[in-house]
């Protein structure tokens, strides 16, 4: 899990491939191998005017038990690959959370 996570000042950065238009948000398996994994969430809504990216904060969030706010776009806005901020979580919890659902 360590290519798709990273710790920064602050949180942790979690690599993100993205399937819009699925029948639902989830946890849908990795994306990748090594340095350059990703986790790969499938996302209900369309990849239109923002609304998968919009899916995908509140997935995180909830995931995370994080307000919305607290998760953000790094790199990717426009891409099927993106890079989420997640403020005030650690490796360690991270990697809990997403092996609960993998």
């Amino acid at each position: 899990m360590s290519g798709m996570m990273r710790a920064v000042a602050g949180g942790v950065t979690l690599a993100v491939r993205a399937q819009p238009g699925a029948k639902r948000t989830a946890i849908t398996g990795v994306y990748g191998e090594g340095a350059a994994a990703q986790l790969k969430i499938a996302v209900q809504a369309p990849p239109v005017e923002g609304r998968a990216n919009s899916a995908l904060v509140e997935f995180l969030a909830e995931l995370f038990g994080l307000p919305k706010n607290a998760v953000g776009i790094v790199s990717g806005e426009l891409s099927r690959s993106k890079v989420f901020l997640l403020r005030g979580v650690t490796s360690d919890r991270a990697e809990k959370e997403i092996g609960a659902w993998s």
